[in-house]
């Protein structure tokens, strides 16, 4: 067996120098007063003074020489010994002996969950086990040293194991070279004798060499003879043609004299044969576990060592590569039904000196790894050399799946297996046990690189998926944890009016909450909360629209203010399944919004809310609620009658059965803000007529409330909304309405508006907005500069707008902007800062400080003989912009285009008008229309076509002297 010392042996082995212990517990200050201590000796002088210990050899006395220990002995209970007793001197063996931990580890029974061998399933699985480590590493250090004659000798063929618990015995033989039997010149004693029978001695002392082997440290194969009764080295040296066996007993202080015969068949080989001394690792047998685990150390050497045949008890282990290893951990790895059995998955691609399998973990990383065939079980700087660069590949994707940008490389390591077998350079390890490689990766002599098709194939493996569902299960433990409690008498939420029962045991199943759109519908309720008291009713006012909760992370629920206050306010804690509402702050939930598309649009993202989170609060009967006010009043102008009207379209079609002009008066509620506190009183003192109950949700109505506010299904969207038909509103004089009513008959609406406003006309390029600025350009007396902000207050009041001046004024800024990438022609004139190309428009001044007017071409365009033939539209018995205005040439190409509704956008390039106005020319000879490609205003570079419906735009760059980019 060629150890850390074979034919390459070198004879500038170290002597150690003297060591003293003083002891755990010693008290300098209480010891006897001692002698000065002797000046430390360096290495190899001739005066170094050593220590003679004899050994029995057949005989004759002879002597081995080891460096004395100095072993302090004291204990804070030995005050009262002598300093003879208390400062003793240990030999090198002596101390190995005594301090057996330093070199091998800990010589008492450990329990641990460990890689082992099963012979009955031939896999190695996982399992808690009872062994002793410094027994473990004993037999260990001999196996590497076998692993590690194979890169000295290539030409070797064969490990031979032989593993007998009932004799106490283990033998391990290799094939290769043989080690040199002959005497060494300066130690006096042959080479098989002093690599095996003497401490301290290697071929791996010159760290200038770089070698990949195990042994490093010239202790190794010797531990494994000093912790054994008897220990036998035959080797046969084929150039010699010898043959040498030699025996060493009780832990290496009997030597026996070394039987040296001829080798007249040439062979060639090493056997090392021992029996640990069980004593010293307080056992009286070799029990299974232990057979168990030195089982898959043997085929960790048939995975590791390539070329070259293993056996064990005399049968060849039927393992001939490192991917063949690897699949040994498959069955194991399995989780119940097939369907979830883990692949491993090899990099083909890594050769070498790295070689790595990858396996899916159940959420807790693991690795099975060796360097230079050591196995280093709890891992080191090579395997996070590989698992680094995987994390480094998975983390976009995970973070982009899981919404979550705070995932930690940590979180992501944790689901994976790595198996990795690599060849280092002169390694380094945590200890002499050689669990942990602490060898940084600049010095390892080669490096791992991860290969496109390995982590292409890693990311696909599910680890992901799995990644993302273990995050979204960790954030909602922890929703769950923030919500306990949350059943709280009293709330610190701003805005809040909180019922005075709420939380009340008993009385907390009749209060109702009202969560209404903005602050003035708030001040609505609470002047109606004059009629109905504030016992049992409180008001909570939202900013806005609510978040949409189903395709968003549950880090993101966590940071939203809304979605928390308003859990908290009634109650809610997440995950839990509620069947009534007896745990909850509040019986009922009422929304109020305006009666408006936007309006519906809140009112769809509750229910939404409430069925993505909460579900089972949906099958109570009477939770949910809205309450709804007139959009529109018409009295009669003699009796004084009232007719209210809860839907645009109702009231259209009451009008046309009715002479409104002429007998009726008509008010248009545009919020819930222009009723006064009459009309609230109103409102609550007529519950049967304002409060409309929604039924408990079947499949349709969830299916429904998915279809429109799940992002993965615009196309079901785009099929749902051709389903529309112009007229339909909801029937507000029943008692309870079906979600999937509100759904198809007021949620539609808004989805069809959002189009309308979002996507520009294929007509006159423009969204409603951007019509009706032109439409106030043009009814404008004259075409003189304007403040900004006071045309977008004129535009806002002549055609009905209802979304705010501040919205009106960013459309008329985009309208004026000129830079490059904006308009190819600017309807408007810009007169001050409207953005720039690097910002675009939020780089605009504010709209008080901009001036703009009509631009010469825009009438030139938008010919003012048309203006008679438009259709315009009438809103509140006024007439606004038309549907459409007619441009002489498309503008909708000439500005191009972009909107996202729902179920349906639009992106469509600038063109260059004279382009347009060419194949409009063509079309109208009845010729070939030509190709045409984008074009901006301005921009120098090239556009030029890179596929169907693509394009590649390559700018230019000039660089300074300097080295700036401009």
């Amino acid at each position: 067996m060629a150890s850390e010392s074979d034919d390459d042996y070198q004879d500038n082995f170290q002597e150690s120098d003297a060591y003293v212990d003083s002891g755990d517990d010693s008290d300098f200050e209480a010891a006897p007063p001692a002698k000065p201590a002797p000046k430390k000796r360096g290495p190899n002088k001739s005066t170094a003074k050593k220590t003679e210990v004899a050994v029995e050899t057949n005989g004759h006395a002879e002597t081995a020489m080891d460096d004395i220990e100095m072993i302090d002995v004291s204990k804070s209970s030995n005050k009262n010994k002598s300093i003879e007793e208390i400062y003793q001197k240990k030999s090198q063996l002596e101390h190995i002996l005594l301090r057996p931990d330093t070199y091998v580890g800990s010589t008492e029974v450990e329990e641990e969950e460990m890689w082992v061998f099963d012979s009955e399933q031939s896999i190695i699985k996982k399992k808690k086990i009872k062994y002793v480590p410094g027994l473990y590493k004993i037999v260990d250090e001999i196996l590497v040293n076998a692993a590690d004659h194979k890169i000295r000798d290539p030409a070797m063929t064969y490990i031979k194991v032989t593993i007998n618990r009932t004799e106490n015995f283990i033998c391990i033989e290799n094939n290769g070279k043989g080690i040199p039997i002959t005497e060494h010149k300066k130690e006096k004693v042959y080479v098989p004798e002093l690599i095996f029978g003497h401490l301290l001695t290697s071929s791996n002392y010159d760290d200038e060499e770089k070698r990949v082997v195990g042994g490093r440290n010239g202790y190794g194969a010797k531990l494994c003879n000093v912790f054994s009764t008897e220990f036998t080295i035959e080797t046969a040296d084929k150039e010699r043609q010898l043959k040498y066996k030699q025996i060493f007993q009780k832990n290496m202080t009997v030597i026996k004299p070394p039987s040296i015969t001829k080798n007249s068949r040439g062979e060639q080989y090493t056997r090392i044969s021992f029996k640990p001394d069980l004593a010293k690792f307080s056992l009286s047998e070799m029990d299974e576990d232990f057979e168990a685990l030195i089982k898959k150390r043997v085929y960790d050497l048939a995975g590791c060592v390539d070329n070259c045949n293993v056996f064990l008890n005399g049968t060849k282990i039927p393992v001939k590569n490192f991917k063949q290893y690897c699949e040994l951990y498959t069955k194991s790895l399995e989780l119940g039904p097939e369907e979830t059995k883990k692949e491993i998955i090899f990099d083909n691609a890594a050769t070498g000196r790295w070689q790595v399998c990858f396996a899916l973990s159940d959420g807790q990383f693991d690795q099975i790894s060796f360097v230079n065939s050591i196995c280093t079980a709890k891992g080191g700087t090579h395997v996070n050399h590989v698992a680094d660069q995987i994390v480094k590949h998975l983390a976009p994707e995970v973070e982009k799946k899981s919404k979550n940008k705070n995932v930690k490389n940590m979180q992501i390591k944790n689901h994976m297996i790595l198996f990795i077998k690599c060849l280092v350079e002169n390694p380094t390890f945590e200890t002499q046990t050689k669990e942990t490689m602490t060898l940084r990766a600049s010095a390892f002599g080669s490096s791992y690189k991860l290969s496109d098709r390995f982590a292409n194939a890693i990311a696909k493996s599910g680890i992901v998926d799995n990644i993302v569902r273990w995050v979204k299960f960790k954030e909602e433990q922890k929703m769950s944890k923030v919500d306990k409690g949350l059943m709280r008498r009293t709330l610190n939420i701003p805005k809040l009016e909180d019922a005075n029962f709420a939380g009340v045991p008993g009385k907390n199943k009749r209060c109702t909450l009202i969560i209404t759109e903005g602050d003035s519908a708030k001040s609505l309720v609470l002047s109606g909360m004059s009629v109905v008291g504030r016992d049992y009713y409180g008001v909570f006012p939202i900013r806005g629209k609510l978040l949409n909760v189903r395709d968003v992370s549950n880090a993101e629920l966590m940071k939203n203010e809304e979605i928390k206050n308003i859990k908290a306010i009634l109650g809610l804690q997440h995950g839990k399944k509620y069947e009534s509402v007896d745990e909850l702050r509040y019986g009922r939930l009422m929304i109020m919004t305006d009666q408006d598309h936007d309006g519906s649009h809140i009112k769809g993202l509750i229910i939404n809310f409430i069925d993505s989170m909460f579900p089972s609060l949906l099958d109570i009967p009477g939770f949910l609620l809205e309450f709804i006010t007139p959009i529109i009043k018409c009295t009669h102008k003699r009796s004084k009658q009232i007719v209210s009207f809860f839907t645009i379209p109702e009231y259209e079609q009451w009008a046309l059965e009715h002479n409104k002009k002429s007998e009726w008066d008509v008010k248009y509620f545009k919020g819930l803000g222009t009723s006064d506190k009459m009309a609230a009183r109103e409102y609550f003192s007529k519950p049967e007529i304002h409060q409309k109950e929604f039924q408990i949700m079947d499949t349709e109505d969830r299916q429904l409330i998915d279809m429109v506010f799940n992002k993965k299904k615009a196309s079901d969207r785009k099929e749902w909304l051709t389903q529309y038909e112009p007229g339909i509103f909801i029937d507000h004089n029943v008692s309870k309405i079906k979600i999937s009513e509100f759904v198809n008959r007021e949620l539609m609406l808004f989805s069809m508006a959002d189009n309308i406003r979002s996507i520009p006309s294929v007509v006159d390029g423009f969204k409603p907005a951007q019509r009706k600025v032109l439409y106030g350009c043009i009814k404008r007396p004259r075409n003189t500069e304007v403040k900004v902000a006071q045309l977008a207050n004129y535009v806002a009041g002549i055609t009905q707008y209802h979304h705010g001046e501040q919205s009106v004024a960013g459309t008329i800024i985009n309208m004026a902007q000129n830079f490059v990438g904006s308009n190819n022609i600017n309807l408007l004139v810009p007169s001050g800062q409207f953005g720039n190309r690097h910002s675009g428009s939020k780089s605009a001044a504010s709209p008080r400080y901009l001036f703009t007017r009509l631009s010469k071409v825009t009438r030139l365009i938008f010919h003012p003989d048309d203006d008679a033939v438009l259709n315009y539209l009438i809103e509140e018995d006024k007439m606004i912009e038309p549907s459409w205005y007619i441009p002489i040439i498309p503008m909708v190409l000439v500005n191009g285009a972009d909107g996202i509704g729902t179920g349906w956008s639009t992106a469509i390039p600038n063109y260059n008008p004279k382009d347009i106005i060419d194949n409009i020319l063509r079309l109208m000879n009845n010729q070939p229309m030509e190709t045409m490609k984008p074009w901006y205003r301005g921009f120098k570079g090239e556009i030029s076509p890179s596929g169907p419906s693509k394009f590649a735009v390559n700018g230019i760059a000039e660089v300074t002297p300097e080295s700036d980019v401009k």
